[in-house]
């Protein structure tokens, strides 16, 4: 073959990646140093370890706000020269970053004027309220004094989110910078989505010099004294606005999380290295909490999706149920507000879809990318229904269930209307403009769904577990008709769910691989491939019993079980790549699924493997904090996971991960009309002896929990109730 031949494939095979992922994330390089993420609300920021903002190669850098970079440069310098990093550590709650640098020798004319290390630099740094605040502590620890210039260089571009993530735009608005005083600096922005934006600096005390790009204090500092600095950089306040003194904010701020995070169970373990693994988690899951008009939501993750996710919010709010339901009435609030009316091709909308995503930056608004309000998403319609019921079921919340109830009917006509257009009884799902997303389900990869020989699936798409998700949604919604009184509908659906199964598993079912297909193509042709979404069918209960046990057992062995976890796609298969997306990778979100399905078919054993392997990652993830995704390399002795490099962490349905392989491994199950919490053949894993539940909730009563293993039995003691309540264990053969 020719070299020219050789050219035009490899380029050709680059124009289909590109064409074929809207939502890829390039990685060009390795970041220079760690980075840091904090977020309130719908202002995140990520700085490096240093405190810095673009002081560094490879990483998403910036405080943003709404899809759009408010700050892209915040670095700070000492006598021109970069500071020496002691640390860098976020508060246990994510309240805060405190970074303690100090100065390397500088010199002046070939002479050392100031050794190294005798300045103590502490930055402290918090978000609130559409605000970046900013503590700069220095002391000066040498027997001398000290005379140097500490130096701030800022600098924005206003660049929107998909901008950042490496989107080309042959068009931009126009953006200019302006002192507003000794203190102050404001960058403004005008889109051309005809909306301004804008970032405001205020500095304290004024500093010695200010231009739009720099402050410099020049500081004086007798030996042993201190002195302070503060800057605020806020997103679309008015100049004249100023945001409140940096430790009142600090106060106000923790004291918002508390508050936020009261009334959900707590948990504690025998084992302190868990402890820290769910402490951290229940931080990261705060963090993500966004108030919005109709209720907390837990945006999906740090940086590419801190915003309003369908998907993501319903799985983390199914994961998060028994902890606090509290985040399911938001979401389904949230996304039933939102529920498509329309037909709306480049948005993928028809009438009753569920919301894939939602952005607020310039390229949404100019349709630039279709994401402003995307119904791009098979399953977040299924997932909606399924989540209503587990929601009604755990709080009895009739009021609610009223509320949402004609938002479940749209969603129900959509899963028998425009869902199934060839009307064979699947849901499907094939992209209604090239904008939009290829693959539609939580697998969303350009090259995710695939035939046994590799060639990718064509035509409208019918998934494995959005089927299951259809099931099991069908069956809870049916026992919602019968709360409401409508019981010919209760009975209208049950029929479709049991009829459902029974074609689910005539179509699906793969005797040659022992598990069910990975999805049907548009000439509904089986994808014959190996694939964790087997895993997340046993969650959804539509898999017969003496199959299940056999998907169980397939999803332990080797090819798919790495020690560290069930890979997406099963080592062998055509497209198999153990660092990939999807196709080969470890998702801690799909894993805690898989582990609930798992416990429903009482296969604790199986949850067992699960669950260690992936506490035993979380014990080799920076912070305990279990990313998004990690490849799927085999476990090896003395060896940690391999990291994805652009994972997001923190990731919502991955921080959940923990609450809901320890739910799996106790059985907990809660009939709120008889006022009962069941714990269904409960099994601890070897790295567990004790687990207390605290403040546990069944409508208006709580208890208190303690969970012993004794070898591969347990106890369970009720150390304290509170109101009408009542615990049982039930062990079944």
């Amino acid at each position: 073959m020719s070299a020219e031949a050789v050219t035009q494939i490899v380029t050709s095979r680059t124009v289909e990646l590109v064409t074929e992922s809207p939502f890829y994330i390039p990685m060009t390089g390795p970041a220079a140093r760690p980075r840091r993420s904090l977020k309130h609300d719908d202002t995140f920021i990520v700085l490096d370890s240093h405190g810095d903002i673009g002081a560094s190669a490879g990483g998403p850098d910036g405080l943003f706000n709404a899809d759009t970079r408010y700050v892209a440069r915040l670095e700070l310098v000492l006598d021109e020269v970069q500071p020496l990093l002691l640390g860098s550590n976020l508060r246990d709650d994510n309240s805060s970053l405190t970074v303690d640098l100090t100065n390397p020798d500088v010199y002046r004319n070939g002479r050392i004027v100031l050794q190294k290390d005798m300045l103590h630099i502490v930055r402290t740094i918090f978000l609130w309220r559409g605000t970046a605040y900013q503590r700069i502590g220095v002391q000066n620890h040498g027997d001398r004094p000290a005379s140097f210039d500490l130096t701030l260089l800022f600098d924005n571009d206003f660049a929107d989110l998909f901008e950042v993530r490496g989107e080309k735009r042959p068009r931009r608005g126009v953006g200019t910078s302006k002192l507003l005083g000794p203190a102050d600096v404001m960058f403004e922005y005008n889109g051309l989505d005809g909306k301004s934006r804008a970032t405001a600096l205020h500095f304290d005390p004024r500093p010695t010099r200010i231009a739009v790009n720099a402050a410099t204090y020049h500081l004086d500092l007798a030996p042993q004294r201190s002195s302070s600095l503060f800057v605020a950089a806020s997103c679309n306040k008015p100049a004249s606005n100023k945001s409140v003194p940096f430790f009142r904010g600090l106060l106000a701020h923790r004291r918002e999380m508390r508050q936020s995070n009261a009334g959900a169970t707590s948990i504690e373990t025998s084992n302190n290295i868990f402890n820290e693994v769910l402490c951290q988690s229940m931080a990261d899951l705060n963090m993500l909490m966004t108030d919005t008009p109709q209720g907390r939501y837990p945006y999906a993750g740090i940086p590419w999706y801190s915003t309003t996710f369908g998907r993501d919010g319903i799985i983390t709010a199914l994961q998060m149920l028994w902890i606090d339901p509290r985040v399911a009435r938001g979401v389904l609030k949230r996304l039933a507000f939102y529920q498509a009316k329309t037909v709306d091709p480049l948005a993928d909308a028809e009438p009753g879809k569920i919301l894939h995503e939602m952005r607020g930056g310039e390229m949404a608004a100019l349709r630039e990318v279709p994401f402003a309000h995307y119904y791009g998403s098979v399953d977040s319609t299924p997932l909606f229904v399924l989540l209503a019921g587990l929601y009604v079921e755990r709080t009895g919340d009739d009021e609610t269930l009223a509320e949402l109830w004609p938002s479940i009917e749209a969603a129900l006509c959509w899963i028998d209307g425009a869902g199934d257009p060839d009307r064979d009884g699947f849901v499907e799902y094939q992209r209604a403009s090239e904008q939009g997303l290829a693959n539609q389900g939580w697998k969303d990869s350009y090259d995710a769904i695939f035939h046994a020989d590799g060639r990718l699936a064509e035509g409208y798409i019918a998934l494995a577990e959005v089927q299951g998700y259809v099931f099991a949604g069908k069956q809870l919604a049916a026992r919602c008709a019968l709360r409401l009184g409508h019981p010919d509908k209760a009975r209208q659906l049950e029929t479709e769910a049991r009829l459902l199964a029974e074609r689910f598993e005539a179509a699906f079912w793969c005797d040659e691989l022992g598990t069910y297909a990975l999805a049907l193509d548009g000439a509904k042709q089986p994808c014959k491939v190996r694939t964790s979404n087997a895993g997340q069918l046993l969650f959804t209960g539509i898999v017969r019993a003496d199959r299940a046990r056999m998907v169980a057992a397939d999803l332990m062995r080797p090819h798919f079980f790495t020690g560290w976890g069930i890979r997406t796609v099963a080592r062998g298969e055509a497209r198999y790549n153990p660092m990939s997306y999807h196709d080969g990778s470890i998702w801690p979100h799909d894993n805690a699924l898989i582990a609930l399905g798992l416990a429903r078919y009482d296969l604790k054993h199986a949850v067992d493997n699960v669950f260690e392997a992936l506490f035993s990652a979380a014990t080799y993830m920076d912070l305990r904090r279990l990313p998004e995704l990690f490849c799927g390399f085999r476990r090896e002795k003395g060896r940690g996971p391999t990291l994805y490099p652009v994972a997001c962490a923190p990731q919502a349905w991955a921080s959940a991960t923990p609450f809901t392989l320890l739910e799996a491994a106790l059985g907990l199950e809660f009939d709120a009309r008889r006022g009962e919490i069941r714990l269904r053949n409960p099994h601890l894993p070897g790295f567990l002896n004790e687990v207390i539940l605290r403040e546990l909730q069944l409508g208006p009563s709580s208890v208190d929990l303690r969970v012993r293993r004794h070898n591969d039995d347990v106890s369970l003691e009720v150390l304290r109730t509170r109101g009408q309540i009542q615990v049982s264990l039930v062990l079944t053969q």
